[in-house]
């Protein structure tokens, strides 16, 4: 196996790669909907190719699949999640519930001193 002798410096290796670049993807928009589309590919936004309308076989699958899925095991640490969620909701309700009564109390209050 061939081995190099010396390592390639930081210049040459930057010449080497200075054409080295990402280009940008071809966009076109959407006859149909004016979407921003990637060129050759059937628009997401509608479902339309070159003007005619495309059925999206996998998607539709992809979606049927999904609703007929059973829920996902949830982990213990999401169970907890969940709990801390329903615990903080709660107490926010509980303190609206509290305020209007906070509220006409001291209204109360400034009554009887007059």
């Amino acid at each position: 196996m061939a081995v190099p002798k010396k390592r390639t410096g930081h210049s040459a290796q930057g010449k080497r790669r200075s054409n080295w670049k990402a280009t940008r993807p071809e966009v076109t928009t959407c006859p149909n909907c004016g979407a921003t589309v990637l060129t050759h590919t059937v628009c997401t936004a509608c479902g339309t190719y070159k003007g005619k309308a495309v059925r999206l076989k996998d998607k539709v699958e992809e979606a049927k699949a999904a609703e007929k899925k059973p829920a996902a095991k949830t982990t213990k640490k999401a169970k907890t999640e969940k709990v801390v969620e329903e615990k903080a909701a709660t107490a926010v309700v509980e303190e609206a519930k509290e305020a209007p009564a906070e509220a006409k109390a001291e209204e109360t209050t400034e009554t009887e001193e007059k």
